[in-house]
């Protein structure tokens, strides 16, 4: 009878525990819910105000971001004890001088500012997830993967000018691939050469000795202009003084008159016109594997045969001035 006593009173105790049990639950779950609601809505706002520069999931890597200096934070690599939640949110309400973080508190009150910030700390410092893809069906990517041979150009593993000679056939379509329907939005991948830079200054005109009649359209108007100024020489021997006229009139179009290839054309040019200048590459070729290459050209690319323009004379001459006024040609062997 005390078995049957005590088996029942622990099954009432038990009912009236599971009784009492569901209303905590529920509290329990309608402030999880809440939670989650709040979160998302840091999501929304995060998304809206924040991805430009701090990318969508958190790590800095936006076009945006290649801009600035110093760069947006990387909250994927931030300790969370180290950047606190009072030192965010008073970075996203007061700004941080110096940087391109500006206030916020035009946009956001102090309660979405808190909002934000308690997702940036959860979803990336805390997490570690991706938040929301950019590449997805609803963002007109179905498919995404379709477009792998380009993906190591968008995520600078592989270098946009890098020599195509470099690259296997299947990087070279990548490349195809990515040039046609990438770099719109990828335009700031990564390069072996980021070439002239661009200098914002006053230009008066007209210019000094400005003439109508021979206009004059790069000299200081262009970072181009010093490819395509011939280095001046003296004590050149009849054959470099021949050579360079030469030159001037039939290479300097491509190859820049100082020999870089980086001159406007040159710039453009896919692949780049040789570096005359190069030690490494001047270094590999003697006068008559220059001599083969001028005369026969070079397949797959933009230079051209000239064994039907120039003698072999003429073609010496050029050789003459290039190993006098860019880099020694050695002897053919």
């Amino acid at each position: 009878m005390k078995v049957q006593l005590s088996r029942y009173f622990g099954s009432f105790l038990l009912g009236w525990g599971l009784f009492f049990q569901p209303p905590l639950l529920w509290a329990e779950q309608e402030l999880a819910g809440e939670s989650e609601s709040r979160h998302e809505a840091g999501r929304a706002l995060y998304n809206y105000r924040c991805y430009y520069c701090h990318g969508y999931s958190g790590d800095a890597k936006t076009l945006a971001a290649t801009y600035m200096d110093p760069m947006p934070v990387d909250f994927t690599a931030a300790s969370p004890d180290e950047l606190t939640r009072s030192r965010m949110i008073k970075a996203v309400t007061d700004g941080v001088p110096g940087t391109g973080m500006k206030s916020f508190t035009h946009y956001l009150n102090a309660d979405e500012i808190a909002t934000v910030v308690d997702f940036v700390r959860r979803e990336f410092m805390v997490e570690g997830r991706v938040n929301t893809r950019y590449h997805t069906p609803e963002n007109g990517w179905p498919n995404h993967e379709r477009y792998r041979i380009a993906f190591p150009f968008a995520t600078g593993e592989l270098a946009l000018d890098a020599p195509q000679e470099r690259l296997s056939e299947l990087q070279r379509k990548g490349l195809r691939l990515f040039v046609t329907s990438c770099i719109s939005c990828h335009d700031r991948s990564r390069v072996e050469d980021e070439g002239p830079i661009w200098e914002l200054r006053a230009i008066s005109y007209p210019r000094n000795n400005f003439s109508y009649s021979q206009f004059d359209g790069v000299t200081s108007a262009s970072v181009y202009v010093k490819h395509d100024t011939p280095k001046a020489l003296e004590g050149l021997t009849t054959e470099e003084r021949e050579g360079e006229v030469l030159f001037q009139d039939n290479c300097a179009f491509c190859h820049g008159a100082d020999g870089t290839g980086k001159n406007w054309i040159g710039s453009f040019l896919d692949q780049h016109p040789r570096d005359l200048t190069d030690e490494r590459f001047m270094e590999a070729v003697d006068r008559e594997r220059l001599a083969q290459v001028i005369r026969d050209g070079v397949k797959d690319t933009s230079m051209p045969a000239w064994k039907d323009v120039l003698s072999d004379a003429q073609i010496q001459a050029i050789i003459s001035y290039i190993s006098r006024a860019f880099h020694p040609v050695k002897p053919a062997s």
